[in-house]
Protein backbone atom coordinates (compact mmCIF):
# COMPACT_ATOMS: atom_id res chain seq x y z
CA UNK A 1 0.00 0.00 0.00
CA UNK A 2 1.24 3.34 -1.19
CA UNK A 3 -2.28 4.92 -0.69
CA UNK A 4 -4.14 8.28 1.07
CA UNK A 5 -8.06 8.12 1.71
CA UNK A 6 -10.14 11.00 2.30
CA UNK A 7 -12.91 10.08 4.69
CA UNK A 8 -15.95 12.12 6.26
CA UNK A 9 -18.69 11.28 9.03
CA UNK A 10 -21.56 12.53 7.11
CA UNK A 11 -23.57 13.20 10.07
CA UNK A 12 -20.60 14.91 12.22
CA UNK A 13 -19.07 17.45 10.00
CA UNK A 14 -16.06 15.96 11.20
CA UNK A 15 -13.19 15.09 8.26
CA UNK A 16 -9.92 12.76 8.04
CA UNK A 17 -7.04 10.86 6.00
CA UNK A 18 -5.32 7.81 6.04
CA UNK A 19 -2.12 7.19 5.57
CA UNK A 20 -0.46 4.25 4.52
CA UNK A 21 3.23 3.88 2.60
CA UNK A 22 5.22 0.86 2.36
CA UNK A 23 7.46 0.55 -0.99
CA UNK A 24 7.65 4.66 -1.11
CA UNK A 25 8.61 4.87 2.40
CA UNK A 26 11.32 2.67 2.18
CA UNK A 27 12.73 4.38 -0.96
CA UNK A 28 12.64 7.41 0.86
CA UNK A 29 15.18 6.36 3.85
CA UNK A 30 16.66 3.47 1.43
CA UNK A 31 20.39 3.33 2.76
CA UNK A 32 20.25 6.50 4.83
CA UNK A 33 21.23 5.35 7.97
CA UNK A 34 18.69 6.98 9.77
CA UNK A 35 18.07 5.85 13.75
CA UNK A 36 14.56 5.32 15.14
CA UNK A 37 14.13 8.64 16.24
CA UNK A 38 15.06 10.74 13.02
CA UNK A 39 13.03 8.26 11.09
CA UNK A 40 10.15 9.05 13.46
CA UNK A 41 10.86 12.98 12.90
CA UNK A 42 11.40 12.33 9.23
CA UNK A 43 8.16 9.93 9.30
CA UNK A 44 5.73 12.68 10.96
CA UNK A 45 7.38 15.79 9.00
CA UNK A 46 6.22 13.30 5.70
CA UNK A 47 2.95 12.76 6.88
CA UNK A 48 2.41 16.00 7.34
CA UNK A 49 3.69 17.25 3.71
CA UNK A 50 1.59 14.62 2.13
CA UNK A 51 -1.84 15.58 4.25
CA UNK A 52 -1.26 19.04 3.45
CA UNK A 53 -0.32 18.63 -0.23
CA UNK A 54 -3.41 16.56 -0.38
CA UNK A 55 -5.93 18.45 -2.91
CA UNK A 56 -3.59 21.24 -4.20
CA UNK A 57 -5.62 22.89 -6.52
CA UNK A 58 -2.96 23.89 -8.73
CA UNK A 59 0.41 23.02 -10.18
CA UNK A 60 3.37 23.23 -7.82
CA UNK A 61 4.37 21.52 -4.53
CA UNK A 62 4.19 21.92 -0.63
CA UNK A 63 8.05 22.50 1.45
CA UNK A 64 7.90 21.65 4.61
CA UNK A 65 11.52 22.27 5.96
CA UNK A 66 13.42 22.73 9.35
CA UNK A 67 16.68 24.17 9.57
CA UNK A 68 18.32 24.99 13.05
CA UNK A 69 21.32 24.21 14.46
CA UNK A 70 20.96 21.24 16.97
CA UNK A 71 21.56 17.61 16.36
CA UNK A 72 19.23 17.26 13.35
CA UNK A 73 20.34 20.80 11.38
CA UNK A 74 17.68 20.01 8.55
CA UNK A 75 14.36 17.96 7.73
CA UNK A 76 12.97 18.84 4.27
CA UNK A 77 10.40 17.60 2.45
CA UNK A 78 8.41 17.83 -1.01
CA UNK A 79 5.64 16.52 -2.08
CA UNK A 80 4.20 17.82 -5.43
CA UNK A 81 0.52 18.17 -6.12
CA UNK A 82 0.37 14.56 -8.00
CA UNK A 83 1.73 13.07 -4.87
CA UNK A 84 5.01 12.31 -5.93
CA UNK A 85 7.48 12.83 -2.44
CA UNK A 86 11.03 13.38 -1.85
CA UNK A 87 13.14 14.35 1.11
CA UNK A 88 16.06 14.06 3.66
CA UNK A 89 17.37 14.59 6.75
CA UNK A 90 20.94 15.93 7.82
CA UNK A 91 21.97 14.69 11.11
CA UNK A 92 25.27 15.37 13.30
CA UNK A 93 25.71 12.71 15.73
CA UNK A 94 23.44 10.67 17.56
CA UNK A 95 19.81 11.21 19.60
CA UNK A 96 19.66 9.76 22.87
CA UNK A 97 16.22 8.30 24.29
CA UNK A 98 15.74 11.68 26.65
CA UNK A 99 17.04 14.24 24.21
CA UNK A 100 14.20 17.22 24.17
CA UNK A 101 13.04 18.78 20.60
CA UNK A 102 15.03 21.80 21.32
CA UNK A 103 18.04 19.80 21.74
CA UNK A 104 17.65 17.80 18.71
CA UNK A 105 16.61 20.67 16.17
CA UNK A 106 18.27 23.58 18.02
CA UNK A 107 17.11 27.05 17.51
CA UNK A 108 15.61 27.07 14.43
CA UNK A 109 12.36 27.40 12.07
CA UNK A 110 9.46 25.72 10.65
CA UNK A 111 8.63 27.05 7.12
CA UNK A 112 6.09 26.00 4.69
CA UNK A 113 5.86 27.10 1.69
CA UNK A 114 3.34 26.43 -1.44
CA UNK A 115 4.77 26.51 -4.91
CA UNK A 116 2.34 27.36 -7.87
CA UNK A 117 3.74 26.44 -11.01
CA UNK A 118 1.68 27.76 -13.13
CA UNK A 119 2.19 31.49 -11.52
CA UNK A 120 5.44 30.74 -10.15
CA UNK A 121 4.89 32.45 -7.38
CA UNK A 122 5.55 30.88 -3.64
CA UNK A 123 4.08 31.57 -0.19
CA UNK A 124 5.56 30.75 2.83
CA UNK A 125 4.48 30.52 6.25
CA UNK A 126 6.30 30.16 9.29
CA UNK A 127 5.27 27.29 11.83
CA UNK A 128 5.92 28.18 15.76
CA UNK A 129 7.37 24.76 17.52
CA UNK A 130 5.59 23.39 20.13
CA UNK A 131 8.00 22.02 22.90
CA UNK A 132 6.04 18.86 23.19
CA UNK A 133 7.00 17.63 19.18
CA UNK A 134 6.11 17.60 15.59
CA UNK A 135 2.32 16.02 16.17
CA UNK A 136 1.61 18.50 18.62
CA UNK A 137 2.99 21.24 16.33
CA UNK A 138 1.18 20.57 13.68
CA UNK A 139 -2.13 20.21 15.60
CA UNK A 140 -1.29 23.47 16.78
CA UNK A 141 -0.69 24.79 12.85
CA UNK A 142 -3.73 23.05 11.62
CA UNK A 143 -6.34 24.85 14.84
CA UNK A 144 -4.56 28.00 14.58
CA UNK A 145 -4.15 28.71 10.64
CA UNK A 146 -7.41 26.99 9.10
CA UNK A 147 -9.45 27.42 12.43
CA UNK A 148 -9.70 23.27 12.71
CA UNK A 149 -9.34 21.60 16.02
CA UNK A 150 -7.28 18.95 14.41
CA UNK A 151 -5.86 15.43 15.70
CA UNK A 152 -2.55 13.35 14.62
CA UNK A 153 -1.19 10.21 14.72
CA UNK A 154 1.62 8.86 13.17
CA UNK A 155 3.79 6.00 13.07
CA UNK A 156 7.40 5.23 11.55
CA UNK A 157 9.24 2.09 11.09
CA UNK A 158 11.67 1.09 8.63
CA UNK A 159 9.37 -0.73 6.47
CA UNK A 160 6.00 1.41 6.45
CA UNK A 161 5.03 5.34 7.37
CA UNK A 162 1.05 5.37 8.35
CA UNK A 163 -0.39 8.36 10.08
CA UNK A 164 -4.03 9.32 10.23
CA UNK A 165 -5.75 12.89 10.77
CA UNK A 166 -8.70 14.29 12.14
CA UNK A 167 -10.46 17.52 11.66
CA UNK A 168 -13.07 18.68 13.50
CA UNK A 169 -15.12 21.42 10.87
CA UNK A 170 -16.55 24.55 12.00
CA UNK A 171 -20.54 23.21 12.43
CA UNK A 172 -19.55 20.19 13.85
CA UNK A 173 -20.91 21.20 17.29
CA UNK A 174 -24.31 22.51 15.71
CA UNK A 175 -24.43 18.43 14.12
CA UNK A 176 -23.68 16.82 17.25
CA UNK A 177 -22.47 18.91 20.56
CA UNK A 178 -20.58 15.52 21.81
CA UNK A 179 -19.40 14.22 18.10
CA UNK A 180 -15.95 15.37 18.12
CA UNK A 181 -15.36 14.47 22.11
CA UNK A 182 -16.91 10.62 21.15
CA UNK A 183 -14.67 10.54 17.44
CA UNK A 184 -11.44 11.98 18.90
CA UNK A 185 -12.19 9.15 22.24
CA UNK A 186 -12.55 6.24 19.76
CA UNK A 187 -9.70 7.55 17.83
CA UNK A 188 -7.49 6.89 20.92
CA UNK A 189 -8.07 3.82 20.86
CA UNK A 190 -5.67 2.42 17.97
CA UNK A 191 -2.82 0.96 18.84
CA UNK A 192 0.52 1.43 17.27
CA UNK A 193 0.53 -2.23 15.61
CA UNK A 194 -3.44 -1.08 14.10
CA UNK A 195 -2.00 1.92 12.67
CA UNK A 196 0.37 0.25 11.04
CA UNK A 197 -1.10 -3.29 9.90
CA UNK A 198 -4.26 -1.68 9.09
CA UNK A 199 -5.47 -0.68 5.61
CA UNK A 200 -7.86 2.32 5.59
CA UNK A 201 -11.02 0.11 5.49
CA UNK A 202 -10.16 -1.78 7.98
CA UNK A 203 -9.09 0.60 10.62
CA UNK A 204 -11.92 2.67 10.20
CA UNK A 205 -14.16 -0.28 10.34
CA UNK A 206 -12.46 -1.15 13.64
CA UNK A 207 -12.80 2.36 15.31
CA UNK A 208 -15.88 3.82 13.80
CA UNK A 209 -18.19 0.89 12.56
CA UNK A 210 -21.02 2.57 14.34
CA UNK A 211 -20.91 5.80 12.74
CA UNK A 212 -22.05 6.79 9.54
CA UNK A 213 -18.46 7.38 7.52
CA UNK A 214 -17.78 7.50 3.89
CA UNK A 215 -14.50 6.24 2.42
CA UNK A 216 -13.29 8.08 -0.80
CA UNK A 217 -11.28 6.57 -3.03
CA UNK A 218 -7.58 6.26 -2.35
CA UNK A 219 -4.90 8.44 -4.43
CA UNK A 220 -1.53 7.08 -5.22
CA UNK A 221 1.97 8.33 -3.39
CA UNK A 222 5.44 7.89 -5.04
CA UNK A 223 8.74 8.53 -4.22
CA UNK A 224 10.38 10.91 -6.86
CA UNK A 225 13.26 12.02 -6.71
CA UNK A 226 14.56 13.64 -10.07
CA UNK A 227 18.51 14.47 -10.79
CA UNK A 228 18.82 18.30 -11.92
CA UNK A 229 22.02 17.95 -14.18
CA UNK A 230 21.96 21.03 -15.02
CA UNK A 231 22.55 22.95 -10.91
CA UNK A 232 25.18 20.36 -10.40
CA UNK A 233 26.84 21.79 -13.67
CA UNK A 234 26.70 25.36 -12.84
CA UNK A 235 28.59 24.08 -9.56
CA UNK A 236 31.33 22.92 -11.68
CA UNK A 237 31.27 26.28 -13.58
CA UNK A 238 31.41 28.27 -10.50
CA UNK A 239 34.23 26.59 -9.26
CA UNK A 240 36.01 27.63 -11.86
CA UNK A 241 37.84 26.08 -15.28
CA UNK A 242 41.53 25.68 -13.46
CA UNK A 243 40.43 23.91 -10.34
CA UNK A 244 37.65 21.87 -11.87
CA UNK A 245 40.33 20.69 -14.22
CA UNK A 246 42.50 20.35 -11.73
CA UNK A 247 39.84 17.76 -9.85
CA UNK A 248 39.76 15.68 -12.94
CA UNK A 249 43.28 15.38 -13.47
CA UNK A 250 43.26 14.16 -10.31
CA UNK A 251 40.28 11.61 -10.21
CA UNK A 252 39.78 11.16 -13.89
CA UNK A 253 35.90 12.60 -12.96
CA UNK A 254 34.44 14.73 -11.07
CA UNK A 255 31.55 13.34 -8.68
CA UNK A 256 28.81 15.44 -6.88
CA UNK A 257 26.55 14.30 -4.37
CA UNK A 258 22.91 14.57 -4.66
CA UNK A 259 22.31 14.46 -1.36
CA UNK A 260 18.49 15.31 -1.40
CA UNK A 261 18.14 11.88 -4.03
CA UNK A 262 21.03 10.25 -1.97
CA UNK A 263 23.23 9.50 -5.28
CA UNK A 264 26.19 10.35 -6.83
CA UNK A 265 26.63 12.37 -9.95
CA UNK A 266 30.05 11.59 -12.23
CA UNK A 267 31.53 14.19 -14.45
CA UNK A 268 34.02 13.65 -17.38
CA UNK A 269 36.38 15.40 -19.44
CA UNK A 270 33.48 15.19 -22.71
CA UNK A 271 31.44 16.89 -19.23
CA UNK A 272 33.90 19.50 -18.28
CA UNK A 273 34.90 20.56 -21.82
CA UNK A 274 30.94 21.40 -22.78
CA UNK A 275 30.35 22.68 -19.47
CA UNK A 276 33.19 25.94 -20.04
CA UNK A 277 32.32 25.98 -23.67
CA UNK A 278 28.70 26.57 -22.72
CA UNK A 279 27.17 30.20 -21.68
CA UNK A 280 26.04 29.57 -17.96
Amino acid sequence: MNTINRFLFKDLDIRGQHLSLDDTWQDMIQNRGYGAPVRQLFGELSALAIFLANGIKHKGKLTLQIQGDGIVSLLLVEVTDDLKIRGMVRADGAIKENDSLDKILGEGQIVATLYNAQTDHSFQSLVPRNAQGLIATFEDYFSQSEQLESRLWVSSTQDSLSAMLLQKMPKADQHDAEGWYRISALSDTITESELISLDAESLLHRLFHEEDLQLFKAEWIDYKCEQNKERFEKIIYDLGEQDARSLLKEHGEIAIHNEICNEHLFFNKDDVDRIFTTTH
